[in-house]
C-alpha cells in the first residue's frame, strides 16, 4: 500500500531530525500547510463528514446559546456595540444560529450584536486561525471594531495537539514517532522532551505513581497558549469553552489507564492515531483545570463551570421543546389519525431525540461548559 504525500513529509523529517513528539506528529497530523486535516479540503464537520458537533444536532443549541450570549451582554450593562469572537467556528452555523434568534426574540441584543468567528484555515496550528465576519467569505476581516465582550469555542481545544506520557518501571517517559524499515510509522519511548511535560502531572498532585505499568496520559502545553493569546484579546468580558474532558484529578485517573486520545474517519472511532495521518480527525480530553488555573494567573475569575446538560436546561431548552411541542405540532395529538398529525408526530419525536442527545449524560451532555470572566 503506498504511502500518502503527508505521511512521506513526516517521514522525511523524522530521517533528518529524529523521532518526533507526538504532539508534533500530531501538529503535522492536522494542520501541517496543504496537507493536514484541517486546512485542507471541505470542512470535515456535518453527518457528511468525520463527526457532528451540538451545532449539527439541533438548532436549539444555538438558540440556548443566544440566550447565554444575551445575559453576559445583560451583566455588561447592555452595551451599544457588544463583540463576539467565535473561535474554531468551521462553517458558521452557531453564528447563524444566534444571529437569527437574536433577531427573532432580542431585537435591542440583536442590534449591539457584532459576530465575527475565527476558523482554523492558515496552516501551522490551531492558534493560528484566520479572523472572518459571520456571512463574509474567508479573508474578508472586520477591522477597527474593538475588543471583544466575549470569546467563545465550541469543540476547539480537544483538537490542540497534545502529548503522550507513558509509565515505565516507576518513571514517566514521552511517546515520540519513528518510522520502521518498512516506512510505517511507529511509537517509541524516551525522556520527556520538556521540563512542562515532565511536571505537569505533578503540578496538578496527580498521582499517577500509584497507576499500573503501561498507564498512559495527554499533556495539552498548546491550551496553555490558547489561554494567555484568548485572554490577551480580552479588556472586559468573558471566555465561553465548551469541550468534552473535565478537571484534571477527574481526568488522569488510574481507571482512564490508556488516555482519551481518540481519531475519528467516517464516524467511526479508532485508537490508531499513525494510521492516515491527515485523513482523519484526531482528538483528547481537555483538562479544564490548566485553564482555569492560568486563567486565574492571568487576572481571569471563573464565572461558571458546569456539563453542557446543566447548561442547557438552565438556559431553557426543555422549556422551549415544550413551546415548540404546542406550537408547531399540536396536530401529533388532535390529527394523529392523519397524515398531517402523523407527520407532525414524526418530526416532534426527531426534535426530542435531538434534545435528548444534547443532554445525554452519558454522550455529549457531559460536555463541560467553562465561562471566565475579566
Amino acid at each position: 500500500m503506498p504511502f500518502s504525500a503527508l505521511h512521506q513529509l513526516i517521514s522525511e523529517r523524522i530521517q533528518r531530525e529524529g523521532p518526533l513528539s507526538f504532539a508534533e506528529y500530531m501538529r503535522m497530523a492536522l494542520y501541517e500547510p496543504g496537507y493536514g486535516y484541517y486546512v485542507t479540503g471541505s470542512a470535515k464537520m456535518g453527518w457528511q463528514g468525520d463527526y457532528f458537533t451540538s451545532t449539527d444536532v439541533s438548532s436549539l443549541f444555538a438558540n440556548c446559546m443566544g440566550r447565554q450570549l444575551y445575559a453576559l451582554w445583560e451583566k455588561l450593562k447592555h452595551p451599544a456595540h457588544f463583540l463576539v469572537l467565535e473561535q474554531g467556528a468551521g462553517r458558521g452555523d452557531l453564528a447563524g444560529g444566534v444571529r437569527a434568534w437574536a433577531q427573532e426574540e432580542a431585537p435591542a441584543f440583536h442590534a449591539a450584536l457584532a459576530y465575527q468567528i475565527e476558523d482554523i484555515r492558515a496552516g501551522q496550528d490551531a492558534l493560528g486561525m484566520e479572523r472572518t465576519a459571520a456571512g463574509r467569505p474567508q479573508g474578508s476581516p472586520l477591522r477597527g471594531s474593538g475588543s471583544p465582550s466575549v470569546i467563545l469555542s465550541n469543540e476547539l481545544i480537544d483538537a490542540f495537539p497534545v502529548h503522550i506520557v507513558e509509565k515505565r518501571g516507576g518513571r514517566l517517559y514521552e511517546v515520540f514517532v519513528d518510522v520502521q524499515q518498512d516506512g510505517r510509522l511507529c511509537e517509541v519511548l524516551g525522556e520527556p522532551g520538556t521540563p512542562a511535560v515532565a511536571g505537569y502531572l505533578d503540578s496538578f498532585n496527580i498521582p499517577w505513581h500509584t497507576f499500573e505499568e503501561g498507564w498512559r496520559a495527554e499533556i495539552n502545553l498548546d491550551a496553555f497558549r490558547w489561554i494567555q493569546r484568548t485572554a490577551s484579546l480580552l479588556r472586559r468580558g468573558f471566555i465561553l469553552t465548551i469541550d468534552y474532558g473535565d478537571r484534571a484529578r477527574a481526568l488522569y485517573t488510574a481507571e482512564r489507564a490508556r488516555g482519551t486520545l481518540l481519531c475519528y474517519f467516517q464516524h467511526q472511532l479508532s485508537e490508531r492515531p499513525l494510521a492516515r495521518p491527515g485523513e482523519q480527525d484526531i482528538t483528547a480530553h481537555v483538562d479544564f483545570s490548566a485553564l482555569i488555573c492560568e486563567g486565574r494567573r492571568l487576572g481571569l475569575r471563573l464565572h461558571k463551570f458546569t456539563t453542557q446538560r446543566l447548561w442547557l436546561q438552565s438556559l431553557g431548552i426543555q422549556e422551549e421543546l415544550e413551546q415548540r411541542r404546542v406550537k408547531e405540532f399540536a396536530a401529533a395529538e388532535t390529527e394523529r389519525a392523519t397524515d398531517r398529525g402523523q407527520v407532525a408526530l414524526l418530526k416532534w419525536r426527531d426534535l426530542r431525540l435531538r434534545v435528548a442527545a444534547l443532554t445525554d449524560p452519558a454522550g455529549i451532555g457531559n460536555f463541560k461548559v467553562l465561562i471566565l470572566r475579566r
